[in-house]
């Protein structure tokens, strides 16, 4: 497995995030202007794009946001979820960031609760769908 860093949306990233959020998730405003000015993380087994997030500088928040993280669907639960995120946190700390603010959906909240994130305030519809912020100080 290798995880790569992009400047630029690649194809990859945006075929992952269109099958999952799109297609099997209903969710209709994927992809935004962040895209533009974010970093792209994509997950290959053997060359094979297996994942993706994304992480910005959030200037309202100042602070690193981590977010739009997927990984197909026959390779869930195999931990690239959490390596992903690990990725995205050494970069953010490699950049002299000391928190990562997300927004989940909060039927996966205890994923990132395990990684040491916490909730913050109530939570809130993103198009259709329950999410929570969340935040960790790296």
């Amino acid at each position: 497995m290798e995880i790569k860093a992009y400047e630029k949306l690649p194809k990859e990233a945006k075929d992952i995030r269109k099958e999952v959020f799109v297609d099997e998730q209903g969710f209709k405003n994927e992809f935004d202007d962040i895209d533009n000015t974010a970093i792209h993380l994509v997950c290959y087994d053997n060359e094979k794009p297996i994942g993706t997030a994304r992480i910005f500088y959030d200037e309202e928040l100042k602070s690193y946001h981590f977010g739009r993280i997927a990984v197909i669907k026959s390779y869930r639960g195999k931990g690239i979820g959490r390596e992903l995120l690990n990725f995205a946190e050494k970069i953010v700390k490699e950049n002299g960031g000391s928190s990562l603010s997300l927004s989940a959906q909060e039927r996966v909240s205890g994923f990132y609760l395990k990684q040491g994130y916490e909730k913050q305030g109530e939570p809130y519809l993103d198009e259709y769908c329950p999410h929570i912020f969340m935040t960790k100080n790296l």
